[in-house]
């Protein structure tokens, strides 16, 4: 007789990841969240006037969107292992989907470093929630994955991500002058967190975070 399957996150540990911290929770992003997370970028991230992100995919037509979104997901998921790993974590407020924050890093074995970047949807900016979802996957890196530092970054006209790093603790480490949208010059901040600076907030609670350590060879 064949075996039963067991759960999704038994064969993929990244999908048995929850944080939780009153009442946001945050777990990396599934098929499910994807039609969700493009409705979102849909409502609305940001001023179309203004990018705030690297690479200007909220630009992108809105029938493509969609398959740009759900394309960037299992790609990351594809070339997720020890050596370079990107973690997507959808964000609930009270079970509502408002956002993603995320983490990537590369030879994190040898760095114990990971570059933090995040999104929240337009109404549901200004109250709080960016800066309680950066403080809580700034503590589950320190805390349950061992890391040394953090890093971010956000374009000189973007106040509102400089002022949350400012309340999690993070410095000035540097400008870059970079290309934003196509032929559009831009300044980036860069940001450094240590444990010793981080500006904790609630309490989180970890669920699966074991599993997730062996996959990205902390534990072996």
């Amino acid at each position: 007789m064949t075996a039963a399957p067991g759960e999704l996150a038994e064969i993929w540990p990244p999908f048995a990841l929850r944080v939780t911290c009153g009442d946001l929770e945050l777990h990396q992003v599934r098929d499910e969240d994807i039609p969700h997370v493009v409705a979102l970028a849909r409502a609305g991230i940001h001023d179309p006037s203004t990018m705030p992100f690297f690479f200007p995919w909220t630009d992108a037509p809105a029938d493509r969107l969609g398959p740009n979104t759900a394309a960037y997901y299992w790609q990351t998921r594809a070339a997720f292992g020890p050596e370079s790993w990107t973690l997507d974590l959808a964000v609930r407020v009270a079970g509502e989907l408002v956002g993603i924050q995320g983490v990537s890093t590369r030879n994190y074995l040898v760095t114990r470093t990971g570059e933090t970047g995040s999104w929240l949807v337009r109404s549901r900016q200004g109250r709080g929630i960016g800066t309680r979802m950066r403080q809580a996957v700034c503590a589950l890196l320190f805390d349950h994955l061992d890391a040394a530092e953090v890093t971010s970054g956000a374009f000189t006209d973007n106040p509102a991500s400089l002022a949350v790093s400012r309340k999690v603790g993070y410095v000035e480490n540097g400008t870059t002058r970079l290309q934003r949208r196509p032929g559009e010059l831009a300044h980036n901040r860069k940001l450094l967190l240590t444990p010793d600076r981080f500006v904790r907030g609630e309490p989180i609670r970890v669920e699966g975070v074991a599993p997730l350590r062996r996959f990205i060879g902390l534990d072996v």
